[in-house]
């Protein structure tokens, strides 16, 4: 078994994100290119991403063509821009799981797009994505960690990673 990954807001093929979350690229095509290629600097093919959420704006054959390009398995936790598509035409694309709803994680890690409600009495963590580099949310805490690519310079970050930054949180 390979690495494990995660990112989350990719937005691949929106022009309006650059705007909105003021993304340090002159152009979509020089964002895609980017993400792509920071993807594929540290994802092999053995190793598996899950991606929380608003992964393409783009139709279906650029966004097939995308995800053909990205190395690893490829799991997609729909977010809210990923709606325009169902979970069986997201796998046709190129995604071999796909959930509309978080998933429970090696029984601890609830991943999802949204954050969901975690208190310290709970026995979870959530890894979520969807706030951008809102300040309202904090990176990381010793139960949650935001993966919207603005907070991971634009490149998935290891599971191993999340885990230790949360247990260090917690020290």
């Amino acid at each position: 078994m390979g690495k494990r990954y995660l990112l989350s807001d990719t937005h691949f093929c929106d022009e309006r994100i650059l705007r909105y979350e003021s993304r340090p690229f002159a152009s979509v095509q020089e964002m895609d290119t980017a993400l792509i290629e920071h993807w594929n600097g540290i994802v092999k093919s053995e190793d598996t991403v899950f991606v929380l959420g608003d992964f393409s704006a783009g139709d279906e054959e650029t966004t097939k063509e995308i995800l053909s390009l990205l190395q690893g398995e490829k799991v997609l936790v729909m977010g809210n821009h990923d709606q325009q598509r169902t979970p069986l035409q997201w796998r046709t694309l190129g995604f071999s799981e796909v959930s509309r709803w978080p998933i429970l994680y090696e029984g601890f890690y609830i991943l999802s797009h949204e954050p969901v409600y975690i208190c310290n009495t709970m026995p979870y963590a959530n890894i979520f994505g969807h706030v951008h580099g809102n300040p309202a949310y904090k990176d990381y805490s010793s139960q949650s960690f935001c993966v919207s690519v603005e907070r991971i310079n634009y490149t998935p970050i290891l599971f191993e990673d999340i885990k230790l930054a949360m247990i260090l949180e917690t020290s």
